[in-house]
């Protein structure tokens, strides 16, 4: 036991590849927001916009990687693990200036832009924050800050920026504004929120772990900064696992809607020819529409009790027959389809009847045109 423990202690061990100073000066000096950075952050933020106005991939994460809205981030968290009083508030301040420049630019950007959307999904993307998102930020938060403390940087905060998406929300916060619409607004400004807070808390963490030098504060500000930090992580973290919780919950009913339509897609004369599972805050239904013949209410029945062997509640399931047609008496139909024949049948007689008369007078007519012509032919011999 004693050997593995060492072995795995010489497998983390970090002191040798990690440079502190080098680390926290770097890290200051991307703080500041003037300026290359104020060009940049216009960039990225068209970019991210035009990315997300055409529901392109690539050009988002294009945006992220040119982003530099990171940097006061990972300084605040800085400056919170070390007690620097003085750095957590240029951090705040320069945070504040690119999160409105940000906004105001993405709604510009919206309002006049001549592209609409009919299906926003990178935008809904952003508007659901779940506690999935909180540990994507608070993974790549110290991913980030482990990357800033080597002594040699590789590609780790490339992927950093793309895994904690940062623009991408300010610009649908944007979009939310041009068009008016407080459920891109609230809900990707809470994704924003939590992205920059747990990247800062998870710096926070890997500073401690690192060891930064501390700068000299009394036990009252270093009492104020943990309360502080207790308070807004119960604020953020607790909204997020109450949405996780939805998110499990309809991806569950998505799963056992689509398996129950797959199994039960023939019943009796009936056949379901499309369905549409509808999700919302409150509930969750399965739109059933059916092509064949009508289900009747036994049939109906049975098929709600078998819903519930999905986990699907008889109130969740709604029909849709009206391309179906209503159950009629068997004899009844062949009586109809008889008549309908026999009248056909007799109409095609009575056709047929109307041209053998008319055969008949042509075949009269060419007769007598024949005998003419024989006759006038006779005169003309003798």
């Amino acid at each position: 036991m004693n050997k593995f423990t060492r072995y795995l202690r010489h497998i983390i061990y970090l002191e040798d590849d990690i440079d502190r100073n080098t680390a926290a000066a770097a890290i200051k000096k991307n703080i500041a927001f003037r300026g290359p950075n104020v060009i940049i952050l216009a960039c990225a933020i068209i970019i991210a916009s035009v990315g997300l106005n055409v529901n392109s991939i690539p050009v988002i994460i294009g945006a992220m990687l040119i982003s530099p809205v990171m940097g006061p981030i990972i300084g605040f968290g800085l400056g919170l693990g070390t007690n620097d009083t003085g750095l957590l508030k240029n951090s705040f301040k320069n945070f504040l200036v690119m999160v409105v420049i940000s906004i105001a630019v993405a709604s510009l950007y919206f309002l006049v832009s001549p592209l609409r959307l009919s299906n926003p999904s990178e935008l809904l993307a952003r508007t659901r924050p779940t506690i999935y998102d909180v540990l994507i930020a608070l993974f790549g938060g110290a991913a980030g800050m482990l990357e800033h403390s080597r002594k040699e940087r590789g590609t780790v905060l490339s992927g950093v920026a793309i895994a904690t998406a940062l623009m991408p929300p300010l610009c649908t916060i944007g979009y939310g504004i041009a068009i008016l619409n407080p459920t891109y607004i609230f809900g990707a400004f809470y994704l924003f929120l939590i992205n920059s807070f747990f990247i800062a808390i998870a710096t926070f963490f890997v500073v401690k772990l690192l060891g930064f030098e501390i700068v000299a504060a009394d036990e009252v500000h270093r009492r104020r900064n943990r309360f502080v930090v207790a308070l807004v992580l119960l604020v953020v973290i607790v909204p997020s696992i109450i949405s996780a919780i939805g998110t499990v919950r309809d991806n569950n009913f998505t799963i056992s809607a689509e398996r129950f339509v797959q199994n039960n897609k023939t019943i009796g004369s009936s056949y379901i020819f499309d369905h549409q599972v509808n999700l919302s805050d409150k509930t969750q239904t399965l739109d059933i529409y059916l092509a064949g013949e009508a289900l009747d209410p036994l049939a109906k029945q049975i098929l709600l009790m078998n819903a519930q062997s999905y986990g699907l509640h008889s109130d969740q399931i709604i029909f849709h027959e009206e391309a179906a047609v209503q159950n009629i008496d068997k004899n009844e139909l062949i009586r109809d389809l008889n008549g309908h024949y026999l009248t056909t049948i007799q109409e095609l007689n009575q056709k047929i009847t109307e041209l053998e008369v008319e055969l008949a007078k042509y075949k009269g007519a060419e007769a007598a045109r024949t005998e003419a012509a024989d006759s006038l032919a006779v005169q003309q011999v003798n």
